[in-house]
C-alpha cells in the first residue's frame, strides 16, 4: 500500500468519524427529546428507547448486527468495516451526548435543525463510503439482486416505521418524523453531490462547428462531437458538453442565436471524473 493510499484511507475514516459525531448530535440533542424518529434501525431504536428507556446507543449496535452479518458476503469487507465503524462511533457519541441539555424543546425547530444537521452527518458518511443504518445494506442487496430502486425501498421501510410511530405516539409525531426525513434527504444530497451540480447538454444540430466554437469562446467549455443518425432526419452531428447549472441559460442563448431548430437535452450529472471538463478560459 502506497503512502497516498494510506493518506486517502486516513482521510476517509476521519470524515466518517466527523459524520458519525454530527449525526449522533442531531439524533440525541434534537430528535430523541422531541420523540421525532429517524428512519431505519435508528428509528426503531428511538421507538424502543421511548417505550422501554433502554439506551439508544446499545439498541443501535444490537439492531444493526444482523444487517451487517447479512451484508458481509454480499457487499464486501471494506463496506462492512466502514459501516461497522460508523455505527460504533455513532453509538459512542450518542451515549456521550445523552446527559447534555436538549438543544431545543420546540418541535418544529427540532425538525428543521435536527433534519439539516442529520443530513450533513449522514451525507458525509455516504460521501466517504460508509453507512449508518443496517436497513440500507438490505436495500442495496435487493437492488443488486432484483433491480429494485434503493431510494424507493428505503422510503417504503421508513413509511412503515413512521406509521407504527403514529400509532404509538400520535399522528403528529409521524408527520414530524416524515418532514424530518425529507429535510435530511435534501441536505444529504447537497453534501454528497455538492450545490453546483453539473449539467450535461446533448445538442443535435446542423450547425455543430459554429455552435461548438461559440461555446468554447464564450463559456470556455470544450465540446465532444459525435455522429448520430435519426430515423427520419438521417445523419446528424451530436454535441456533448458538461457545464454548471449557472451556465445553462447562456448555453441555450448561444444555441438559439445560431440554430433555433436545434434539439437540446439537458440532464443532471451526479459525478464527474477526469480533467477535460474544466473551464479553459
Amino acid at each position: 500500500m502506497t503512502n497516498k493510499n494510506r493518506f486517502q484511507i486516513l482521510i476517509e475514516f476521519f470524515m466518517l468519524t466527523i459524520g458519525s459525531i454530527i449525526a449522533a448530535f442531531a439524533i440525541e440533542e434534537f430528535l430523541v427529546p422531541n420523540t421525532i424518529l429517524d428512519g431505519g434501525v435508528i428509528g426503531i431504536g428511538i421507538m424502543i428507547n421511548n417505550l422501554t428507556k433502554l439506551p439508544l446507543s446499545m439498541l443501535t449496535i444490537i439492531l444493526n448486527i444482523p444487517f451487517l452479518l447479512f451484508g458481509l458476503h454480499k457487499l464486501g469487507k471494506i463496506f462492512i468495516i466502514k459501516a461497522a465503524y460508523c455505527m460504533i462511533i455513532f453509538s459512542l457519541f450518542v451515549s456521550l451526548f445523552a446527559p447534555w441539555t436538549n438543544a431545543t424543546d420546540e418541535t418544529f425547530l427540532a425538525v428543521c435543525y435536527g433534519g439539516v444537521i442529520l443530513g450533513i452527518g449522514v451525507g458525509l458518511i455516504i460521501k466517504f463510503g460508509g453507512c449508518l443504518d443496517g436497513t440500507e445494506t438490505v436495500a442495496i442487496i435487493l437492488n443488486r439482486k432484483f433491480g429494485l430502486a434503493v431510494g424507493q425501498m428505503v422510503l417504503i421501510m421508513n413509511l412503515v416505521i413512521y406509521s407504527i410511530a403514529g400509532i404509538l405516539f400520535g399522528p403528529d409525531r409521524a408527520m414530524y418524523s416524515l418532514l424530518t426525513y425529507f429535510i435530511t434527504s435534501k441536505v444529504l444530497d447537497v453534501v454528497e453531490n455538492g450545490v453546483n451540480t453539473a449539467k450535461a447538454a446533448t445538442i443535435i444540430t446542423d450547425d455543430a462547428k459554429e455552435i461548438s466554437d461559440k461555446i468554447y469562446q464564450t463559456l470556455g467549455r470544450t465540446v465532444t462531437l459525435m455522429e448520430g443518425e435519426g430515423l427520419v432526419s438521417g445523419k446528424k452531428v451530436v454535441l456533448y458538453c458538461v457545464i454548471t447549472r449557472f451556465e445553462v441559460r447562456e448555453l441555450t442563448n448561444i444555441i438559439n442565436s445560431i440554430d433555433t431548430s436545434a434539439f437540446v437535452s439537458i440532464t443532471d450529472v451526479s459525478e464527474i471524473i477526469g480533467k477535460h471538463i474544466k473551464k479553459t478560459v
